[in-house]
């Protein structure tokens, strides 16, 4: 059974910096490739995708985050990560971590990624 569980969020003041984790449970070990990824949520808003990583190694992000949000992931402790900087109060939400069963390629849409994980909520004030 996959499961997936988000920790880091918080509250911080604009300009700050936060780092996401993910630890995925039965997940790296039942596929070997796939797609990772970091969507958020914010209140009233439709969930975005924020950024992938496949297993092979690239990374995609969303143009609101390139150059502040860094994905990554530690196969040797089963944890994906997003480190955050640079936050504004527009990065505010809920975030989610997702992955794919297997797959070849990543693509920032929900209908890739079967498994989710609950939810951090990251709260950035002016």
């Amino acid at each position: 059974q996959v499961q997936l569980v988000e920790s880091g969020g918080g509250s911080v003041q604009a300009g700050g910096s936060l780092r996401l984790s993910c630890a995925a449970s039965g997940y790296y070990s039942r596929y070997s490739r796939y797609c990772m990824a970091w969507f958020r949520q914010a209140p009233g808003k439709q969930r975005e995708g924020v950024a992938t990583i496949h297993s092979d190694g690239p990374t995609s992000y969303a143009d609101s985050v390139k150059g502040r949000f860094t994905i990554f992931k530690d196969n040797a402790k089963n944890t994906l990560y997003l480190e955050m900087n640079s936050l504004k109060p527009e990065d505010t939400a809920m975030y989610y971590c997702a992955a794919s069963a297997w797959s070849s390629y990543c693509y920032m849409g929900e209908g890739l990624f079967g498994y989710w994980g609950q939810g951090t909520q990251v709260t950035v004030s002016s």
